[in-house]
């Protein structure tokens, strides 16, 4: 049994908390490629190292997922294990970082299955047009928040985003929160980069609404 270290509590840290700088990624994904081949020849500190590097993320986008803490934090060893026993095979045709994290969101969906929890379908695939339709709203901004400026109090917008899918909240974190490009979340989900911006997109706007609401309320 692999050495995992423990793993501190979830929770969604504020924007670009363990996130590496954009201008560093390169740097990021080649130091990764370099604790990947040691851990691939059975250096454990390596993969030690690779476990501190990417735990954040990692229980970050399942708590996006699943929201219970509890329940985030025991995916996230299962993630690591899985990923222990799996990196031999790994032959970073992808960057471990996308590996790893469509690890998470494979064992997120299992567990929410198994609770026979019904998973969200995407539909089928949006066109360029839509998607371009869809961008050209977002800039010019039709009532679209900035969700990094609502996502500073956490608790608020655990309730602005209970009007979201399970998939819809997880790719909002992953995007506003966790720093994750349209391209990232894409290939982590394997779905089209399309679909991803439309249903960021409609998951703004459904906060906005809920927002709009809440004030009109006097919430």
């Amino acid at each position: 049994m692999p050495r995992v270290p423990k793993l501190e509590p979830i929770g969604l840290p504020p924007s670009g908390e363990g996130v590496p700088a954009r201008t560093g990624k390169q740097q990021e994904a080649a130091h990764d490629r370099e604790l990947v081949r040691a851990a691939q020849a059975d250096d454990k500190d390596a993969f030690e190292q690779l476990v501190r590097r990417h735990q954040h993320r990692v229980m970050a986008v399942a708590g996006g997922i699943l929201r219970r803490r509890e329940d985030a934090e025991e995916i996230a060893q299962q993630v690591f294990l899985k990923a222990y026993f799996s990196l031999k095979r790994f032959d970073q045709r992808a960057a471990f970082s996308t590996w790893l994290y469509k690890i998470t969101v494979n064992e997120c969906w299992d567990l929410l299955r198994k609770r026979k929890v019904r998973p969200l379908v995407f539909e089928s695939e949006f066109s360029e047009e839509q998607a371009r339709q869809y961008d050209g709203m977002a800039e010019r901004g039709d009532g679209v928040p900035d969700a990094s400026e609502r996502l500073a109090l956490r608790q608020e917008v655990e309730e602005l985003m209970e009007c979201l899918e399970e998939r819809d909240r997880m790719m909002l974190v992953m995007k506003e929160v966790q720093g994750f490009s349209v391209e990232e979340i894409a290939e982590i989900l394997e779905i089209n980069g399309n679909t991803v911006k439309v249903r960021l997109f409609r998951a703004r706007q459904r906060i906005t609404e809920r927002v709009k609401r809440r004030n009109a309320a006097g919430v």
